[in-house]
């Protein structure tokens, strides 16, 4: 019955919980109320404090829209929760709505239909998006129904809520970062300039990061400050909980953890003001022509300045320039990655040699396969939540092993375990699918043609100024000439010691405009090359190295690009068939596990290397 702590809201039944927040909503005339998954900065990842849907609902997945109405209460997942959120909506008056399928209106829709004429719809506008916002407007106006985004009633009904994250920031040396912040800034002031600006706002937290050179441990798995900036030609504002400027937070190297944080950000121009200023700053901000990104700034920010000021909706400028990796940047990379690799080799080869002789489960390798990273100098945390699964639960591409859910290993079929690591060189995100014995010839055939579809798109060569979009085509074939596909993007961009899903790189095959993630290759960006296939009920395979854009040949016809793999970690020959491959295809693998071998058998002990020697000999 989603009950937990005595004494708070948190006792409380979600039907309980929905009839106080109904009694707000009706306090403040709002016949509906929205309560998305987000924080104020539009994060992929937020922090206890931000989990007002879970709150409420108990549906505890990492993503969902909640809507509330007088006589309803709908939640909106996506297929990666349809059997979670059935299970945890049990008991509760809470309607699951399955996002994509026939006869789901979207949430948009649904809100359009159900607020009545002259009605009104309530959410806290810090935790949507302006874009979000903007579109309910139109939708609503025919109504003559009004948006209220003042209010956070989740707040009013949450006792006990976890206090905003104050974790303590440090700032990236420039030997990681690779150039300074003053660097950026004056770099950013010049792209102001372009766009004829006098003023640029800033939300998205990985932006912010990169820009100021820091760091911190306010969201998991994204080492980010929860901040605002605010930049004009000569001042920089920083709005910040100014308890995370100071104290201890990583063990830093280099001794860079005794540097002055007042200090370092006073020296860059900054006025540190606190965190929620950022919206009385914002109400005194007249005549300015602004540049900032409606998809990334928050709906209540955005209300205060569109009305003094001219806003100029651009994708953010850092966007642009932090996914093109500088020369240290890709040089940090390179030796991360060479970390990652020894630990996710150790593991394979660890989880090769105990299959089947003691009792392995989802939850347990995946804590074995963070035992191997941690023994690795400059390791801080995962990059996301990592994805282990096996047999058909692996068909679930993102899939999350829980208490309920883990499932022991045996010694046949497949494990896939999709993870990655955040070093002070770098960001990894790799997938491997490992054969723990006997596999059917449908395993071994769909296994082949993942690896050829992502050793055929790390080797393409092409003009600059391609998109992603034009090379997928490239990863799709294996499987489009078979009648097959997987139903996610082949690619994402990659932050360094941020985000793991970066834009404006990516590879997909057909647009998908929110995500922003059809931008030109540019050498110096690193993008995933992870093609897949899932067979609901059976197995689920995905085969993931990181590529790093780069320069190739350069003639009468242009510039050339093509991409060089950063992740070096065999890949299973037990499930290869050879006969699927072209000679070119077999080629490829055996170049690239004689530099897996190269790279990575000089951190391995004697039993290791001779394992490894076979896992990556020529077929």
């Amino acid at each position: 019955m989603n009950t937990v702590n005595d004494g708070s809201t948190e006792k409380m039944t979600v039907n309980q919980k929905l009839e106080l927040l109904r009694t707000k909503m009706k306090e403040r005339g709002m016949d509906a109320y929205m309560v998305p998954t987000a924080d104020f900065h539009e994060s992929e990842y937020v922090g206890d404090h931000f989990k007002c849907r879970q709150f409420l609902t108990g549906f505890t997945g990492s993503a969902g829209i909640a809507v509330v109405t007088m006589k309803e209460a709908c939640l909106w997942v996506d297929g990666r929760y349809f059997v979670q959120a059935a299970v945890q909506l049990q008991g509760t008056s809470v309607k699951m709505m399955k996002m994509g399928q026939e006869g789901v209106p979207s949430v948009a829709g649904y809100l359009e239909a159900e607020v009545p004429e002259n009605g009104c719809l309530g959410f806290d506008g810090r935790v949507v998006n302006a874009l979000t916002g903007i579109d309910l407007e139109k939708r609503l106006k025919e109504k003559n129904a009004r948006i209220l985004c003042s209010d956070d009633l989740i707040n009013e009904i949450w006792e006990d809520r976890p206090a905003l994250s104050m974790e303590p920031t440090w700032a990236l040396h420039e030997k990681y970062a690779g150039k300074t912040a003053e660097e950026k800034l004056k770099e950013l002031r010049a792209e102001m300039k372009k766009e004829h600006t006098d003023m640029y706002v800033l939300t998205s937290l990985d932006d912010i990061a990169w820009l100021l050179n820091i760091r911190g441990n306010d969201i998991a798995y994204n080492p980010v400050v929860l901040s605002y900036v605010i930049v004009t030609e000569d001042k920089l504002y920083l709005f910040v909980n100014e308890e995370v400027l100071h104290g201890e937070a990583y063990p830093y190297m280099d001794n860079y953890h005794d540097i002055d944080m007042l200090k370092y950000l006073e020296d860059l121009g900054t006025e540190i003001l606190p965190y929620d200023d950022i919206y009385k700053m914002a109400t005194d901000i007249t005549g300015h022509k602004i540049l900032m990104e409606k998809q990334h700034i928050n709906y209540a920010l955005y209300n205060i300045l569109k009305d003094k000021n001219e806003l100029v909706d651009k994708m953010n400028p850092t966007s642009d320039a932090k996914a093109v990796k500088n020369k240290v940047e890709i040089e940090n990379e390179k030796k991360a990655h060479i970390k990652d690799g020894v630990a996710v080799t150790r593991f394979i080869y660890w989880l090769k040699h105990h299959i089947g002789k003691e009792r392995l489960t989802e939850m347990s390798v995946q804590d074995k396969l963070e035992e191997f990273r941690k023994e690795q100098e400059g390791y801080i945390e995962p990059s996301f939540a990592t994805i282990s699964a096996y047999g058909a639960n692996a068909a679930m591409c993102h899939y999350s092993a829980t208490k309920e859910s883990d499932t022991v290993l045996e010694d046949h079929g497949f494990y896939l375990v999709d993870s990655g690591g955040q070093y002070y060189e770098g960001t990894t995100d790799i997938t491997r699918t490992i054969a723990l014995g006997e596999l059917t010839e449908e395993e071994k055939e769909h296994f082949t043609l993942v690896l050829i579809s992502m050793l055929r798109l790390k080797e393409v060569k092409f003009l600059y100024g391609c998109r992603g979009l034009s090379l997928d085509y490239v990863a799709r074939e294996p499987f489009w000439s078979r009648g097959l596909n997987f139903d996610h993007g082949t690619g994402h961009g990659v932050g360094y010691l941020l985000n793991v899903h970066e834009r404006p790189n990516g590879i997909r095959f057909r647009m998908v405009p929110e995500r922003h993630d059809n931008g030109v290759l540019e050498a110096g960006m690193i993008t995933s090359d992870e093609p897949g296939l899932y067979i609901e009920g059976s197995h689920g395979i995905r085969t993931e190295n990181l590529i790093l854009c780069v320069k190739d040949e350069k003639n009468q016809y242009g510039q050339f690009m093509k991409f060089e793999f950063l992740t070096f970690v065999p890949v299973d020959k037990d499930a290869v068939v050879k006969e699927l491959m072209t000679e070119r295809d077999i080629a490829l693998l055996n170049a690239y596990h004689k530099e897996v071998f190269e790279k990575i058998s000089p951190y391995m002990d004697d039993q290791e290397k001779e394992w490894l020697r076979k896992a990556t000999a020529p077929i």
